[in-house]
């Protein structure tokens, strides 16, 4: 099969595998580029695969940098643009599940390509547009399948991490992970216990902001991938209840994926759940608020005090994940509420602690913080206009 109007990305990169065919080596381009051609996906990074080794690639061009060398990646720096280069390998033993003991170059393209994680993956394309495609990938796009390449539980031994790559691809593209598959993972689902969690982290997260998330959330399910992630084992039955959702409102963010998740989860102890997934301390802030906000949200409606405490990014936060859980939300009329707050931040008080020691004459002390405090109230209930000369004749009024 030759590919008959090539991509732009791949045009502008045919350049560089001229080169490297006209120094004696094969090039083609390979991976989920290629694959994304018969998705009618847009084209991100345009990955090459060549016979040269790394040090011969290097003599070659004239601006390279040495990304991962080790693995035979070498990024080829051309007219404004940049190309991963990556020399053909073969991978030995995996101790880890994760990484390979060695790394071996080669010369072959079937070598290469036979160690990759799916069919779908597994293909290459020539500057000609013409695509090799030896382990039957196309059927298995056209199929809409997931299929490991060669021996399934080969590949997961080999990279653990692959099973919730699997499983992220199919939130993420709507295929069914072909029965082999599912079942290899299904057996080997243990092994995500030796994989960092920071790296399945970044799968599960993008699985659950998939437009399909539920193909992909309900084999994580079937197959007990769960039960190796942080926090959610014997969480089955709660994580059921995220498939009743409407899959149809996508879940945008990060931030929203994770409070959704706490909220569905009923999880007591958010500080811990998200420090054991190693999230950022800026999303335990946001998810921590988040939580309290839309419980009290079920209740009442938000207070001045409530939307000045959280700020815009949690109000808009929960919003959006009271949307997904099929709650009346007023997003927009909540948000002219929070642009009618006499104040946003204690920063927009016209008063600080300095201008009021030199005000009152007074030395520092619990004091001033909560001199502070009661006039930040106050502005914000609207008791007490934000002004100078108002602010500082009501501490002078307050210290006494």
């Amino acid at each position: 099969m030759t590919i008959e109007k090539m991509p732009l990305e791949f045009k502008q990169a045919i350049p560089i595998i001229k080169k490297i065919e006209q120094a004696g080596f094969e090039a083609y381009f390979v991976g989920g580029s290629v694959r994304d051609i018969f998705l009618n996906h847009p084209i991100h990074d345009v990955d090459i695969a060549t016979s040269a080794f790394p040090e011969e690639v290097k003599q070659i061009f004239k601006k390279t940098v040495d990304v991962g060398i080790e693995h035979g990646t070498v990024l080829v720096l051309f007219e404004h643009e940049q190309y991963e280069v990556t020399t053909f390998r073969t991978e030995s033993t995996y101790q880890d599940y994760r990484r390979p003991d060695e790394v071996t170059f080669v010369r072959s393209l079937e070598e290469d390509l036979k160690r990759r994680d799916f069919t779908m993956n597994a293909l290459a394309m020539d500057l000609d547009g013409k695509i090799i495609d030896l382990f039957n990938g196309i059927e298995a796009i056209n199929k809409k399948e997931i299929v490991a390449v060669g021996n399934p539980s080969e590949r997961f031994n080999e990279d653990a991490l692959r099973m919730m790559r699997g499983l992220r691809f199919s939130s993420q593209l709507n295929f069914t992970i072909e029965e082999n598959t599912k079942e290899a993972i299904r057996e080997h689902h243990a092994l995500l216990d030796k994989i960092s969690v920071e790296r399945i982290n970044i799968e599960w997260i993008k699985l659950l902001l998939g437009n399909y998330r539920n193909k992909g959330l309900l084999t994580f399910i079937e197959t007990g991938c769960y039960q190796y992630c942080p926090g959610l084992k014997n969480k089955q039955k709660e994580l059921m209840n995220l498939l009743l959702l409407d899959e149809s409102l996508v879940i945008k963010s990060e931030e929203i994926a994770w409070l959704l998740l706490c909220y569905v989860l009923d999880i007591e102890n958010t500080n811990q759940f998200l420090r054991d997934w190693k999230c950022s301390n800026k999303i335990l802030q946001n998810i921590n608020q988040g939580m309290k906000q839309l419980k009290k949200r079920k209740l009442e409606e938000w207070s001045n005090d409530d939307l000045y405490r959280s700020g815009e990014e949690v109000v808009i936060l929960v919003e959006e994940v009271r949307t997904i859980l099929g709650e009346e939300s007023t997003l927009e009329q909540v948000m002219v509420s929070y642009e009618k707050l006499p104040i946003k931040s204690m920063k927009e008080l016209e008063v600080n602690g300095k201008e009021l020691l030199t005000y009152l004459d007074a030395q520092p002390g619990p004091w001033l913080g909560e001199i502070l405090g009661t006039l930040e109230e106050k502005v914000l209930n609207g008791e007490l206009p934000n002004n100078k000369e108002k602010l500082l004749e009501r501490a002078k009024i307050l210290r006494k």
